[in-house]
């Protein structure tokens, strides 16, 4: 597991104190470069299978990526995207808690779970960055878990300040997904999301001028929803 490295590495168990500087990211990326392999994936095809062996590490390298669980009545749960940059498939067990599926055509560095523990149980830094993204994980969970039970106007404010946060461009939102990607993050139907939409665009806190690009016009009421 991720975390059994951590826990016994001394220098680790000192490294929540000290700031995450460029040096040591830079060290975890050139790691993980030199231990991954570059694989394309095609739009809509899974990367990984929910319960499935949770054997290898993923980086969005190109493209994007959502993570999803199929519900007992048969609806779809997101839990996550994934842009370029981002690293997936962090697991506290050794299983996926949820399948993984290209959005688009991806490029995906794929990297042995088990050569990134050892490393870290070598190397303080990449011990630290291992639990730095898997702590972030954690919360991205707890966010997304407290985003669920706001309402439409609230979720979807929320997300659109989510994926501003996570753009070149905090004006300009390009969007990867589809409205029904969207509407199954935010536990919503794709109508309740369009029609939301509509009333923020109406609101001019938003423009759509693409149903995959979004103007943020208004960041002061998007925020005052979200709060």
């Amino acid at each position: 597991m991720l975390t059994q490295p951590m826990t016994t590495s001394n220098s680790f168990r000192r490294a929540p104190a000290q700031p995450v500087t460029p040096a040591r990211v830079t060290m975890f990326e050139n790691s993980i470069e030199l231990m991954g392999a570059v694989m394309p994936f095609a739009r809509g095809a899974e990367i990984y299978g929910e319960n499935e062996p949770a054997e290898y590490l993923y980086k969005v390298i190109a493209g994007a990526v959502r993570t999803y669980t199929v519900l007992k009545d048969g609806r779809r749960q997101i839990g996550a995207f994934y842009l370029p940059g981002d690293v997936f498939g962090l697991e506290v067990d050794d299983e996926h808690a949820f399948s993984a599926e290209a959005i688009v055509d991806c490029k995906v560095m794929v990297i042995k779970r088990r050569a990134l523990v050892a490393l870290a149980a070598r190397s303080g830094d990449v011990a630290h960055q291992l639990w730095t993204m898997t702590a972030n994980e954690l919360r991205r969970a707890q966010s997304h878990m407290l985003l669920l039970i706001k309402t439409a106007q609230e979720r979807v404010a929320g997300f659109l300040l989510e994926m501003a946060a996570r753009s070149p461009s905090t004006a300009v939102v390009e969007l990867p997904m589809s409205r029904q990607d969207i509407a199954d993050y935010l536990g919503l139907t794709i109508e309740t999301v369009s029609r939301t939409l509509t009333l923020l665009e109406n609101a001019a806190a938003i423009d759509v001028p693409t149903s995959r690009r979004i103007v943020l016009r208004n960041h002061a009421a998007l925020n005052r929803l979200n709060a």
